[in-house]
């Protein structure tokens, strides 16, 4: 195997399978064909279940990032680590979609705990663990500065994941050469964000919003992660790759103006 990327025979925590649609699960894929020693950490018993069933010869550690005792059980269970991937998220869209300032503190702080804060709380817990050069990564969203109304407060969460980013690179920089980078895909096909209310409108105008007319693929997501990773990626730290297939640089196509102010004219 020509190992371009640096990553063979090294460990790499990934944290996040929910299923074979998930981020998560394509990382470790990709990691795997890399040659790379994958150990996955999932939230629960079922989801380990399941992750077993998938790939039985799977290393895998259950860790709910709400509980610290968890967090620092799985801190003391893991060879040294080449880095993690931190692609963990919750929201609670059950009551459907509010103004952003009806959005309940409750929901909110839950939100930034599990999807913001659990980076910076696996991070510090996994110090010990990291090799000196070590790469993290996360996934956030390609921008905090357009206000979905459906996505609601998670948007300001992701922003907070992102300066996250920067503050720990910084912080870690001390003393290690540990890097922080994130992510930042457009609209995806996974599991997760079926659950957002009304996604599937936002997704196919998405769709059409790229310079290709093509969806971004959560395996060109799982690609650039596996970048980061690797010791090809030496020189970025604090940084958020957006990852939207042009989609921020073309919303002004054509197409969708015309379908917008001449509807009558159809596609």
């Amino acid at each position: 195997m020509n190992d371009w990327l640096g990553l063979e025979g090294k460990h790499v925590l990934v944290c996040g399978f929910a299923n074979k649609k998930s981020v998560a699960w394509h990382v470790a894929t990709r990691l795997e064909e890399a040659g790379a020693r994958v150990i996955h950490s999932v939230r629960t018993q079922a989801r380990r279940a399941e992750l077993a069933k998938l790939c039985p010869q799977a290393e895998i550690r259950v860790c709910d990032v709400e509980k610290q005792d968890e967090i620092e059980r799985l801190a003391q269970d893991l060879p040294e680590l080449a880095g993690f991937v931190h692609s963990i998220a919750f929201a609670n869209y059950s009551n459907g979609p509010r103004p952003f300032h009806e959005t309940a503190k409750e929901d909110l702080l839950r939100a930034f705990d599990v999807s913001c804060f659990s980076l910076v709380n696996l991070a510090h817990a996994l110090k010990p663990r990291l090799s000196k050069d070590a790469s993290v990564v996360t996934i956030g969203i390609s921008t905090t500065r357009m206000a979905a109304e459906n996505y609601g407060y998670m948007g300001p969460v992701k922003a907070a994941l992102d300066s996250a980013v920067v503050f720990l690179a910084k912080s870690f920089s001390s003393d290690t050469r540990v890097r922080f980078n994130s992510v930042n895909p457009g609209l995806l096909k996974t599991s997760a964000s079926a659950g957002i209310p009304g996604y599937l409108d936002s997704y196919l105008f998405a769709e059409q919003a790229t310079l290709r007319k093509s969806a971004l693929k959560t395996e060109e997501v799982a690609d650039a992660v596996l970048f980061l990773l690797s010791p090809r990626s030496a020189g970025v730290n604090a940084q958020s790759l957006v990852l939207d297939a042009g989609m921020g640089s073309n919303f002004f196509d054509r197409g969708i103006v015309r379908r917008a102010t001449r509807p009558e004219e159809g596609a």
